[in-house]
């Protein structure tokens, strides 16, 4: 019984090492959206639609400048 014991303590003390090691500390809610982006796949699908509706937004205009510089 004390070697059961012990053995499943050894067990616990790896299990709780390996999942500290791959915990990780972000500075910032926007540094965990980039990790949390990074490592997620976007489904095809999403991106198709995603793509059709950003070129339906209007163009910014251009600046004074530019359109100045354009003449």
């Amino acid at each position: 019984m004390k070697q059961e014991s012990k053995h499943r303590s050894q067990e616990q003390h790896q299990l709780s090492h390996s999942q500290r090691s791959t915990a990780r500390e972000f500075a910032s809610a926007e540094e965990l959206l980039r990790h949390d982006a990074a490592q997620t796949q976007v489904p095809p699908v999403i991106a198709e639609r995603l793509t059709q509706s950003i070129a339906k937004l209007p163009q910014q205009p251009r600046s004074w400048w530019q359109r100045w510089l354009k003449r």
